[in-house]
């Protein structure tokens, strides 16, 4: 659950996003202005340019609640995103109360702050790719290299082993807390069968993690790994990482790249993750990594069915009819890896 506050003072969230809706907000003034709201903010589509603004929101792993909070978010996101899409965020901006009206920038008081990124063609977004069937190995290639490159200048994370699998263990008994809540009706018998097989991998080879660690393989990644967030057209280019958690951006590459992988199986592209998994391993030189990958794509996949069903927990959550399909997608592909992991633990060496 989370609380909703403004900052007191000047327009409300209603105003800004009115006003942000409108083309003669902008220069140069677009023919139409596209809305789309997000978990945590509210996106404007304007010609050739796309502007952020962050809900006044906060949540247990972070707080947009002061405009102050807000303008270090907007910072944090324009650099840390510059890692992966430096052509693409171009700065912030200021939304000022100019005594007769909001403005972007200009002279006035502070009212807000805004992400300005360049806008980009939604036919190259890797979701859009796999829906109309035009994936392949040269764009995954390059995708590959990117990654790579990213991930062997991403700083190493240094963090006790301990705290790696106490985070794990959390994270499970979190999901299957909530999966369990009876409000929801889902399968008991199934979120248990999952947690369990996750469990018992996480308590074998606990030593798994703990060598990511000592080895410098944990590092300060994206943590939002999606297909949605990928765009593969003249160059490679990955937006929305998250900025505003560091322990979040806390990752194994192999748990990324098995996020991306069990997303692209959820929309009909399996042999995207496989095939990235093998060139994944082999370009950072990691050896068999299938163990850690199988245990990653089991936990991404329930953690994913949590936050969807989570929605319903909100005060007025959007879309509620869509979320209890979208939990039970991600369980079915939980339950896929997490017979795969059963049958991984039957075996001595689980390889």
């Amino acid at each position: 659950m989370h609380a909703m506050s403004e900052d007191g003072a000047g327009p409300g969230l209603d105003a800004k996003v009115a006003f942000l809706s409108r083309p003669e907000a902008y220069a140069p003034r677009p023919d139409a202005v596209a809305v789309r709201e997000t978990h945590m903010s509210w996106v404007f589509l304007a010609g050739e340019r796309v502007y952020k603004l962050k809900k006044p929101v906060r949540f247990p792993y972070l707080d947009f609640s002061t405009i102050g909070r807000r303008e270090q978010a907007c910072r944090a996101e324009v650099s840390l995103n510059r890692r992966l899409a430096p052509d693409v965020y171009l700065g912030i901006e200021r939304l000022t109360d100019t005594g007769r009206g909001l403005a972007i920038g200009g002279t006035g008081e502070a009212v807000d702050w805004l992400v300005c990124m360049k806008r980009l063609d939604e036919r190259f977004m890797l979701e859009n790719l796999i829906g109309a069937h035009a994936v392949t190995t040269a764009h995954l290639d390059r995708l590959v290299a990117t990654l790579t490159r990213f991930y062997c200048a991403a700083t190493p994370v240094v963090l006790p082993p301990s705290v790696i699998i106490a985070d794990l263990q959390r994270s499970l008994a979190y999901n299957k807390r909530v999966l369990l809540d009876a409000r929801f009706s889902l399968p008991a018998g199934l979120v248990r069968r999952i947690d369990c097989a996750q469990r018992r991998f996480l308590d074998r080879y606990s030593s798994l993690f703990a060598a990511r660690l000592r080895h410098r393989r944990i590092v300060d990644g994206h943590g939002d790994l999606r297909p949605e967030h990928i765009w593969l057209d003249d160059r490679v280019r990955i937006i929305d990482c998250l900025e505003f958690n560091a322990r979040l951006r806390a990752v194994d590459p192999f748990d990324e790249v098995a996020y991306l992988g069990m997303e692209c199986e959820r929309l009909g592209a399996p042999w995207i993750g496989a095939y990235l998994q093998r060139r994944m391993s082999r370009t950072l030189r990691d050896g068999s990594a299938g163990p850690l990958f199988e245990f990653y794509t089991c936990h991404r996949a329930a953690l994913r069915a949590r936050l969807a069903i989570a929605h319903l927990l909100e005060p007025h959550p959007r879309t509620p009819e869509k979320w209890p399909r979208r939990a039970a997608e991600y369980l079915a592909l939980a339950d896929k890896s997490a017979r795969r992991l059963e049958a991984l633990l039957r075996t001595p060496s689980g390889r």
